[in-house]
């Protein structure tokens, strides 16, 4: 089934709160308290929004978002009593998209929900450049070239979004860091990695690439 949220808290009443609440408002809403479960909810449904507590029974919400940001850029929003700006940097820069504190108004909560959902309604999910014969689906992280289609993790696929929209010139490393990963403090370690990921996925030859070409000392460029 489609939900548009899932909300993962093990304080039950309010996780049920708010779940009664959103589907008042036209947000379908389902909710669970533990890591498993929502993992096996997220197996069997689809969702258009996560609202992800730290404090699990199992392991933290830190954990779980890292594991979902390996293959879904589905919007998570996280829900704590955890008040300390090292807490919500920590959620930020692990692939959160905000961080509400604990206690919420429903009221506000909803609208801040509301507000992605509308942004996911509105945003283009599929970019198609026919003469390359080059396809991105940001739903599903796809990318297809000419006859093949390939999944990709999350960061490969920004990655490869980013050299897309700028195909045919030189992206900087720096950019490459504050739009993939959200700062420049990276190592060009990390980047290479990924780079090569993308190449053995992409690429008919990773070792001689004719596709995402290296500008040695400055970024890559995407040849098409």
């Amino acid at each position: 089934m489609h939900y548009n949220c899932l909300i993962v808290d093990d304080e039950k009443e309010l996780a049920e709160m708010t779940c009664e609440y959103f589907n008042l408002f036209d947000v379908s809403c389902i909710w669970t308290d533990t890591i498993q479960g929502c993992r096996q909810m997220m197996k069997e449904n689809t969702f258009d929004i996560l609202l992800l507590d730290i404090n699990l029974n199992e392991e933290s919400g830190f954990m779980l978002c890292k594991k979902i940001r390996d293959t879904s850029n589905i919007p998570i929003l996280f829900i704590s009593a955890r008040q300390s700006d090292e807490d919500i940097l920590t959620a930020l820069h692990i692939g959160g998209d905000d961080y509400i504190k604990k206690p919420y108004t429903l009221s506000v909560l909803l609208a801040k929900v509301k507000a992605v959902l509308k942004r996911m309604n509105l945003r283009e999910h599929y970019v198609d450049d026919k003469d390359a014969g080059i396809w991105l689906d940001e739903a599903t992280m796809k990318v297809g070239i000419k006859e093949r289609v390939v999944q990709l993790k999350a960061k490969e696929f920004k990655l490869f979004a980013c050299l897309f929209e700028h195909r045919g010139t030189i992206v900087t490393k720096d950019t490459l860091f504050a739009t993939v990963w959200g700062d420049t403090f990276y190592s060009d370690g990390t980047l290479n990695v990924h780079i090569r990921r993308l190449r053995e996925k992409l690429e008919k030859n990773p070792d001689s690439p004719e596709l995402i070409k290296t500008v040695w000392g400055t970024g890559y460029l995407l040849e098409i």
